[in-house]
């Protein structure tokens, strides 16, 4: 008799566990008890319950928004010196920007023909007393002194993400100069952004419990009443933005960069559904990092353009969104548009995109758009109970965006990793918030 015939089975202690479930299906369900408890809380005036999704989702915000402005200095910073790791790196700094124009351009153009095919403000019933002044403006004169600030305290505490890149760049800029004496710098600089991605993917994690406060809120505070006032302009968003997702960026995919676009959403699902979630895309920052790395982006330059990108590349909320938000009120308000405007509006979203600066709500560059127009910013009140059923697909759009730009120049400077891009997982996220594999339970030989 062998000896492998009298060794009684040994079973790994795991094998009895429950499988764990994927993180994307984790999501899905949140959106679905959200909705759920959303229609409930609205439908049997349950007021405890709204009041308890509200709190839920602004305590998910507010984790993410806490490392905004640590998250954005340091990774700015460590992106902008990453590049002298890079071979011809002005070069591709200047590739990452002209696309970051072009894709913008192209999404304006879309979001104006929706526009100006489906007449969004017509049939609606809101009249110009509807509307109200928002809380925060923007006008050129702002936003361009509003860029150098007047201490290094205040755009911390106050959240204004703009002149937090701007100190940053400077920063990152300074550090290149100095050279071997700035490795200090740079070290403790490194170290912290780890420490902060690590914290975020922690939040990252709450994700599904997230997504049941922000989804079951928006229900039961809006309901489909308002959706259905606002029927239009809703579909006209997303179906913009859908056409650039699922349209213009597989386009560039195959015909730009030559990789398959299928592979590229497979890839990048995980941080656009967590965009779709979370209304961030700073917050969704290191998870979209990590998918454009395993996109066969080389990390040095996936560094530096991710980053840039979460803070000024967002062609859901500055591109697509304000265009149709334009025609939208200028109906209400029975304002005549004509091609200059249209023009104003593309260059608008292209220079001053930055003003979103990635955080949730476009509130800023919205009012950007209409001051230079000339439109009532009254208007913008018109939006805003319906803008974070907008924002999640806007957000998802922008970081989408995020990551193609920088495949697709990583293409075209044949820098691109193929055998890693055509061998991404579909869902990294699992991996990469998961807790570390426990070690293997080692089997007795036989003899």
């Amino acid at each position: 008799m062998s000896a492998s015939a009298s060794t009684p089975e040994t079973k790994s202690p795991t094998s009895s566990r429950i499988p764990r479930v994927p993180f994307w299906a984790q999501i899905v369900a949140g959106l679905v008890l959200g909705v759920l408890l959303g229609w409930l809380a609205r439908s049997q005036d349950v007021s405890w319950l709204k009041e308890t999704l509200g709190q839920v989702g602004d305590i998910f915000v507010q984790l993410l928004k806490l490392a905004v402005a640590p998250l954005v200095f340091f990774a700015i910073l460590v992106s902008i010196t990453n590049l002298r790791k890079v071979n011809n790196a002005a070069r591709l700094a200047a590739q990452t920007l002209v696309w970051f124009m072009i894709t913008s351009l192209i999404a304006v153009a879309i979001g104006l023909a929706i526009g100006l095919l489906t007449n969004p403000g017509a049939g609606t019933g809101l009249t110009p007393q509807d509307g109200k002044l928002p809380k925060r403006e923007g006008t050129w004169i702002d936003f361009l002194t509003g860029i150098i600030p007047s201490d290094v305290i205040t755009p911390f505490t106050e959240l204004n993400v703009l002149q937090i890149v701007f100190m940053a760049a400077v920063a990152g800029i300074a550090a290149l100069k100095l050279g071997d004496r700035a490795k200090p710098i740079l070290a403790l600089s490194e170290s912290v952004l780890e420490l902060l991605q690590k914290a975020l993917w922690w939040v990252i994690r709450l994700a599904p419990i997230g997504t049941v406060g922000l989804i079951g809120f928006a229900i039961a505070d809006y309901g489909w009443e308002l959706i259905g006032k606002y029927a239009t302009f809703t579909a006209d968003v997303y179906i913009g933005c859908a056409l650039v997702l699922f349209g213009v960026y597989p386009l560039l995919l195959a015909t730009v960069a030559k990789v398959n676009p299928l592979q590229f959403f497979k890839g990048a699902w995980p941080a656009i559904q967590l965009a779709f979630v979370s209304r961030s895309s700073v917050g969704t920052m290191p998870v979209t990092q990590k998918v454009t790395e395993r996109l066969g982006v080389p990390k040095e330059y996936a560094s530096f353009a991710v980053p840039f990108g979460a803070t000024t590349k967002m062609d859901g909320c500055a591109a697509i969104y304000p265009a149709l938000a334009a025609i939208f009120i200028a109906q209400i308000f029975d304002v005549q548009l004509g091609i200059q405007d249209y023009l104003l509006i593309a260059f608008v979203s292209v220079v001053g995109s930055a003003a979103t600066a990635g955080l949730t709500g476009a509130t800023v560059m919205l009012t950007l758009t209409l001051s230079t127009l000339g439109l009532p910013l009254e208007g913008v009140g018109l939006l805003m109970a319906i803008d974070p059923i907008l924002d999640m697909m806007r957000t998802a759009t922008n970081v989408a965006g995020q990551a193609l730009v920088p495949v697709v120049v990583a293409a075209r400077e044949k820098i691109l990793d193929h055998d890693a891009y055509n061998s991404a997982s579909s869902s990294p996220v699992d991996g990469d918030i998961a807790p570390e594999p426990e070690p293997k339970v080692a089997i007795p030989a036989t003899a």
